[in-house]
């Protein structure tokens, strides 16, 4: 968990985090997961999150940090990822005791205690359901920006319901972890916002609604347990007053709506319409602002977090660092100084040679393993080095442009 503050010139005042493993052993996760022996599901507990929030603002407090020049406050969540409030759970919420730390107060208002993570990979037959209740893949992906994908929030929620039906009928609110720690400020619960909202493969994200036929594919009463979405730069109300108690946050500090992780991304680098992010790391991450998007089987289209009449892609690419450090490993002796001279010794294009690198089975498209061609389009089994490593780069970036322009980017 982090924590930054910025003054009226953007400039960064305090900063601060909280490791989930190292700063609270007691919960012991790895990473701040829980893997379970199925090696699928993959958890979080909710009362470590609560707890690392205490923990991080007491941590500002005997800092000195002034809480009542606090304007304005908000912040990103891990996309996917659900907590499930039990029934009466709002009045303790807002009647929450200065005296005690949140998590004391709230340590028995999770139905489930264990949340759903984005990591997690264990509803594929939820997902081929709601795939079929909507009539295909695409037409899914059509109506909610993706096709139904595991980690998605609205088959987590058909998961629950069909193993637990009990546990979702004590169940009154399901927040998103972004509209869960805006709850948390706020002492009731915060809406999810449009561009979180468009991860769970229930919103309609042309119409800004939750979908019907994809909310009764996945439980019954689903509806009324998520509340209506937001625009996600609503001013959502003041902060509770428990912090005002218990830090000294003035009560007229604004609770702005809180959104997802890559929707932040594009709003904290101030993206435009026709510009590109590439986050390059272990997984290649692709985002754009985009005014007309077409989504496809791959890829998602998201509500835009900045312009709620527009749109953001996100595409995911599973062989990233991983592959160009292998290459590197190879065909430049570990050093990216030879690979970069190696590369620049090369023209582009590649005299028409060129190679599909895929390590792992990857996620845009389906597919794994090495493959090359020479400019006569044959396949060969190696390249030069030089030409090795031209063909690893162009082959990645020209697949990001070609997936870019499936879901509707132009150059």
């Amino acid at each position: 968990l982090k924590v930054i503050a910025i003054d009226e010139q953007l400039r960064v005042i305090y900063e601060d985090n909280v490791h989930f493993d190292k700063d609270l052993p007691e919960f012991k996760t790895q990473g701040g997961v829980y893997i379970h022996s199925d090696r699928l599901t993959v958890t979080s507990p909710v009362l470590m999150w609560v707890k690392a929030l205490d923990m991080i603002l007491e941590k500002m407090k005997s800092s000195g940090f002034n809480f009542s020049q606090v304007r304005a406050l908000s912040g990103a969540g891990q996309q996917h990822g659900s907590v499930y409030w039990k029934k009466g759970s709002i009045q303790i919420l807002k009647n929450a005791s200065s005296e005690l730390p949140l998590h004391k107060s709230l340590k028995g208002c999770f139905s489930v205690s264990d949340s759903p993570i984005w990591m997690d990979s264990s509803t594929a037959s939820q997902c081929r359901a709601l795939e079929e209740a909507l009539g295909g893949a695409q037409h899914l992906a059509s109506v909610t920006g993706s096709r139904a994908y595991e980690r998605f929030t609205g088959n987590q929620i058909a998961k629950i319901y069909s193993q637990n039906p009990e546990v979702y009928k004590q169940t009154e609110r399901i927040s998103l972890v972004s509209s869960f720690a805006a709850s948390l400020f706020l002492g009731a619960y915060a809406p999810i916002d449009y561009s979180d909202g468009s991860g769970m493969n229930l919103l309609q994200i042309w119409e800004k609604a939750w979908s019907k036929p994809c909310l009764d594919a996945c439980a019954p009463g689903l509806e009324e347990r998520l509340g209506c979405p937001v625009p996600s730069h609503s001013v959502l109300g003041p902060i509770s007053p428990y912090y005002s108690q218990r830090y000294g946050f003035s009560p007229d500090c604004k609770i702005v709506a809180f959104t997802g992780d890559n929707p932040a991304s594009l709003a904290g680098m101030r993206l435009q319409e026709g510009d590109i992010a590439i986050s390059l790391g272990t997984s290649d991450t692709l985002f754009l602002w985009i005014q007309e998007p077409t989504p496809a089987l791959e890829g998602h289209i998201l509500c835009n977090p900045v312009d709620s009449q527009t749109y953001m892609a996100l595409l995911c690419f599973k062989n990233g660092s991983l592959m160009r450090e292998r290459i590197r490993d190879e065909c430049a002796s570990g050093s990216w100084d030879e690979f970069s001279k190696a590369l620049s010794s090369t023209d582009a294009g590649n005299s028409g040679n060129l190679g599909f690198y895929f390590d792992v089975m990857e996620i845009t498209p389906e597919a794994v393993g090495i493959h090359r061609f020479n400019r006569d389009n044959q396949k060969v089994p190696r390249f030069p080095k030089e030409v090795e490593i031209r063909a690893l780069i162009e082959g990645q970036f020209m697949a990001k442009r070609i997936h870019a322009e499936k879901l509707g980017y132009k150059v």
